[in-house]
């Protein structure tokens, strides 16, 4: 399986994107293809030997050649014609705006690429945190209570409780607030990277687990399960440097029963739309009942620190992929019509 790895854009994660490929290069063993969307949706080929966080911030990317997306693939233009790129399936590895929130999904889907990673629904409603929380409801899974705040509106909010971006991943901009006198500033903070902010109680010393997992052959392959080491939340830098890291994650200490109530809770919200998408769900537990935290939908480097054998999994899970339906167009509506009426 020869997989092309699609990284960068536009967003606020883009330098994230970018480590992410760089770590999934080093524990992939497959063949790989990297195709790189620079900060004004340009497409580039990109040679696994310049694979280097530096090759891409001073601009040494753009002497490489550009890509086409059309029906099919990506391919390089030339004068003699275009070439297609060689990959039987591209990972969508476009962390935040532009990869998660569905705009990649749908050029891929719209140009007929097989993919992993979560079609456009499921990618609108895992980007936006509110609409996660209806997806989390309709799951029949808990979540925290929560408002979403907007510039103009009166707020009015008990304390402590934790602001976070409402369409933004990897802990940027998000703020715990103790004390009256910290809530301005971390709405200036938070207002700075979306126009809605959600609001939810911060429960000092939470426990929370994470789990990924994909479908295969009609069944949910689990990841282990991980309690991450983090301070108050997990911010920018403990995320940055988990997915970044080549190591395995320790599983969780936990008893059977709690690990059962995490991957029933993780199936529901995975079968909510995510076919041929590897995600991972935060959880929060709470007088031993599992409430949602956040998913993933395209975690860093795909989670592959949480895996036993990563590469099988990625290989399963790409001769997994959901297949559009096929849609016949043959005109006849329009050719009834124009025979019993003549020309229309």
């Amino acid at each position: 399986m020869k997989f092309g790895i699609l990284f960068g854009a536009k967003s606020y994660e883009h330098e994230i994107s970018i480590v992410s490929a760089i770590a999934l290069k080093n524990v992939l063993k497959s063949e790989l293809v990297f195709v790189f969307c620079d900060k004004f949706r340009e497409f580039y080929l990109i040679e696994a030997k310049d694979m280097k966080a530096n090759f891409f911030s001073s601009g040494n990317y753009k002497k490489n050649k550009k890509l086409l997306l059309k029906n099919g693939g990506f391919f390089i233009g030339g004068m003699f014609g275009e070439k297609k790129i060689d990959a039987d399936v591209y990972i969508n590895l476009i962390h935040g705006m532009d990869g998660e929130d569905g705009k990649i999904a749908a050029l891929l889907d719209f140009f007929g690429i097989r993919y992993i990673g979560p079609r456009l629904e499921a990618s609108a409603m895992s980007y936006n945190k509110e609409l996660t929380k209806l997806l989390a409801a309709k799951a029949g899974v808990k979540s925290l209570k929560y408002d979403v705040l907007r510039r103009e509106d009166m707020i009015n909010l008990s304390l402590p409780t934790i602001l976070k971006p409402c369409r933004l991943g990897s802990s940027i901009g998000v703020s715990v607030v103790k004390d009256e006198s910290e809530l301005e500033y971390a709405l200036d903070v938070a207002f700075e990277f979306d126009s809605e902010i959600l609001a939810e109680p911060f429960i000092e010393g939470v426990k929370e687990y994470n789990l990924a997992g994909c479908k295969i052959d009609g069944k949910i392959k689990f990841s282990i399960i991980e309690e991450p080491k983090k301070k108050e939340f997990l911010d920018y830098e403990q995320k940055y440097m988990s997915f970044s890291s080549e190591s395995r994650a320790k599983e969780a200490d936990i008893s059977e029963e709690l690990k059962a109530k995490l991957k029933g809770s993780f199936e529901k919200i995975y079968n909510c739309g995510f076919d041929g998408a590897l995600i991972r769900c935060d959880f929060f537990v709470i007088d031993n009942e599992v409430y949602l935290n956040e998913i993933n939908p395209n975690p860093g480097s795909l989670a592959n620190y949480l895996f036993d054998d990563f590469e099988a999994t990625i290989n399963a899970l790409a001769k997994n992929l959901p297949r559009e339906r096929e849609i016949r167009i043959d005109y006849q509506f329009i050719n009834s019509i124009t025979s019993a009426k003549g020309k229309l």
